[in-house]
């Protein structure tokens, strides 16, 4: 068993990173802007998926905000965490 010591904060947030790039990509791809999505999910305003889906200032989408996302988006929260092989 790996010792949780051995985690960097960078690989969380490298995490953060591309799940928020993840949301983005697919957001896009639906042509849903991020006003609409925060509506459909239960906010009154883009920052919490602007923020987010940038990283910005340690600013990061919860287990609650990626069900909902997964849900208005139709796509399995899974496609989330998805590494693209391809950068």
């Amino acid at each position: 068993m790996v010792n949780l010591d051995s985690i960097d904060s960078k690989y969380i947030e490298n995490y953060y990173k591309l799940i928020g790039e993840n949301v983005k990509r697919i957001r896009k791809a639906k042509k849903v802007s991020q006003l609409d999505l925060s509506l459909r999910i239960g906010h009154k305003s883009v920052s919490i998926i602007s923020c987010a889906e940038i990283n910005h200032n340690n600013h990061h989408f919860n287990i609650e905000h990626l069900l909902k996302i997964a849900y208005v988006l139709e796509v399995n929260i899974c496609e989330f965490f998805k590494v693209d092989e391809d950068k």
